[in-house]
């Protein structure tokens, strides 16, 4: 898109819509597209738990498949650095919106596909060569979505309400985990030949409605002022990651710290435990599932309360006091999940989700996007966030090995869950408060 263009749109835009029409506009597309994308990560998620690890490695004993099974989802995770790096490349010279239309439709296209995937009777080798195929494939799209979806939501917010309405993306997580959920426990079910034969397949397959929803309301949003300053005033840099990991290489190692803090537990929660539960303590499927699925549902209002606290108190703050939290969460949370009552374990997965990763995750949008200057900000939040992505996403496969080895005791991924806590709380403590900041400067936040 040229310059000209870029800046009829977004002209034509403000004359039509007041600035607070298109920060809602803004807001509901990114918040939509985000719901969906994560929506068709955690679906994967769901059946590496539950599902695969007998359709697509059923060579393997019990316990190997499941990890075999993990380690697809994990490939997901080093995916997305290379995702957000590339579209935000695209994002910081091309466009914001054009990369997320990519991204979104990319994602819908793999997680039909793999609806579609015959299993490991039917060809052999090739279930899992594929499947791994398209889980790298999901991970590259999703690994573009977060950084573009966030960056330009938060450009777009006016600058008090940049923590609120940054935090409305950030609901995608938890409404992905819902919607995932809720249709997983509905096919869960189903008898297990059903759901192993073909039930486990209607999830993925309803993605294809979601996707065409998203990208209708993408195609109707516009870029936003920080993007066409930077490329009027011809600071749009040829190597956006490279201009990033140049000047802004403390910022990056920061974010991915404080990522850890929050996606290592979440993964743990929201993956590792369905299989952990079950298999461990005995715990019922259908109980795990509506446990994170309540837990999710109320976590989609608090990360915007959380967001909103960090437009008042300061992101610094807010995430700090979540990191806390998070630490001291780790070894309570598998002791209510041991005990087996049903109303215990709904309270861990409550406290886990809706409190402690809501609580860093909500000021986490507006934080990342203010760290970074305008003409790298896209490919700077992408890599710093998907970086992170990449240790939290093989936490399911870690977890598993460590549990088995450990004879099912939970201490070991206890120990991990609050090593990330302290991890993150650490780089909270050292980045700089960016409440307020100038998104239209150039600037290196880190410390």
């Amino acid at each position: 898109m040229s310059r000209i263009h870029v800046t009829d749109e977004v002209a034509e835009r403000h004359n039509d819509e007041t600035p607070q029409a298109v920060t809602r506009r803004t807001a509901l597309a990114g918040t939509i597209g985000t719901t969906i994308e994560w929506y068709d990560f955690y679906i994967y998620g769901l059946a590496a738990a539950l599902v695969f690890g007998t359709e697509f490695f059923p060579e393997f004993s019990s316990t190997a498949g499941t990890l075999a099974a993990f380690g697809t989802f994990a490939v997901g995770f080093v995916a997305r650095p290379l995702g957000g790096a590339i579209f935000g490349h695209f994002g910081d010279r091309v466009g914001r919106k054009n990369a997320l239309m990519l991204t979104l439709f990319l994602m819908g296209a793999a997680t039909v596909i793999v609806g579609l995937l015959p299993g490991y009777r039917t060809i052999g080798i090739w279930a899992p060569i594929l499947l791994v195929t398209l889980r790298f494939l999901q991970g590259f799209a999703v690994g573009g979505e977060w950084g573009g979806a966030v960056t330009m939501v938060v450009e777009s917010s006016p600058r008090h309400r940049r923590g609120f309405y940054g935090s409305l993306p950030q609901m995608g997580v938890p409404l992905g985990l819902v919607l995932s959920s809720s249709v997983f426990a509905v096919v869960s079910t189903l008898p297990d030949d059903d759901l192993l034969a073909w039930g486990w397949r209607i999830p993925f397959l309803l993605s294809i409605v979601l996707i065409a929803v998203g990208l209708f309301l993408r195609s109707r949003i516009t870029e936003t002022q920080a993007f066409v300053q930077v490329k009027e005033s011809g600071r749009a840099r040829k190597v956006p990651a490279m201009e990033a990991f140049r000047h802004h290489w403390k910022t990056i190692v920061l974010t991915v710290g404080m990522y850890v803090s929050a996606g290592v537990p979440f993964y743990i929660v929201s993956v590792f435990v369905l299989s952990y539960g079950s298999s461990h303590l005995g715990s019922s499927r259908s109980v795990l599932l509506t446990g994170m699925l309540v837990a999710a549902a109320v976590e989609g209002l608090t990360v915007p309360y959380f967001g909103a606290l960090s437009d008042k108190l300061g992101r610094r703050p807010v995430f700090l006091a979540a990191a806390a939290f998070t630490a001291l969460l780790a070894f309570p949370f598998f002791w209510l999940l041991a005990t087996g009552q049903t109303g215990l374990t709904w309270l861990a997965m409550l406290l886990a989700l809706a409190v402690a990763h809501a609580g860093m995750y909500g000021p986490t949008a507006a934080l990342y996007a203010e760290l970074f200057s305008a003409n790298v900000r896209y490919t700077g939040t992408s890599i710093g966030y998907q970086l992170g992505g990449v240790v939290a996403g093989f936490v399911p496969l870690v977890a598993g090995a460590l549990v088995s080895a450990a004879g099912g005791a939970f201490w070991p991924i206890a120990s991990i869950w609050a090593g990330a806590a302290l991890a993150g709380l650490l780089c909270a403590l050292i980045v700089r408060e960016t409440r307020g900041r100038d998104l239209h400067l150039d600037h290196d936040a880190g410390g």
